[in-house]
């Protein structure tokens, strides 16, 4: 649904993991990263409204033990394994049903639940519920998440050394590049026989 518009960027790691790859540049990267934390915060606000609860409610669930927290190392460096693999490999199309089947099995192999997204442990605070952190677990799992994240970047390098900034680009969704030239050319000349 968001792939023509920002490639479906949801994920700071993501976002960051692509761009040290080439295919974000860091000044969108920048742009990314406070939009999807408020786009996650937003949505914990819009989830408790519908379920009756105050809009606001801070989390009291701790969650930063040792066990958690690998689970979340283990989580991100699967998600980002799975989105990059599919890259590399030119299944991108893959990708929207790969992500939500790989978060959807994440949730029940880790012990964290697989957040593996900074934006959802930052907006997950704002939800006392089964689903909400502490906010003093909050930055442990950033910090694991970037952890899994890194070691992708490794884990990539290794299994895909000429990974190209293009498919890098291709890793999340293509989206809509009206500004770069060679992109708009393509969609606005009729194919040549």
């Amino acid at each position: 649904m968001f792939g023509p518009v920002s490639g479906a960027h949801v994920n700071p790691v993501v976002s960051l993991v692509d761009a040290s790859f080439g295919g974000l540049s860091w000044r969108d990267t920048a742009a990314y990263v406070p939009a999807q934390i408020a786009g996650c915060s937003f949505g914990a606000v819009v989830a408790n409204a519908m379920f009756g609860l105050s809009a606001v409610t801070i989390a009291a669930h701790h969650r930063a033990s040792p066990a958690h927290l690998l689970g979340e190392i283990v989580a991100t460096l699967g998600l980002i394994l799975v989105i990059f693999a599919l890259a590399r490999s030119h299944r991108s199309s893959m990708a929207p049903a790969a992500v939500g089947a790989y978060i959807g099995a994440a949730y029940w192999f880790t012990s964290s639940t697989s957040f593996a997204n900074p934006a959802i442990s930052i907006g997950r605070m704002f939800s006392d519920t089964f689903a909400g952190i502490a906010p003093a677990s909050v930055p442990a799992y950033v910090v694991a998440q970037l952890v899994g994240g890194a070691l992708a970047v490794g884990v990539i390098r290794v299994l895909y050394p000429d990974i190209t900034p293009a498919e890098a680009a291709e890793a999340i969704m293509p989206h809509d590049r009206t500004g770069d030239r060679e992109f708009t050319n393509q969609r606005a000349e009729p194919a040549r026989a």
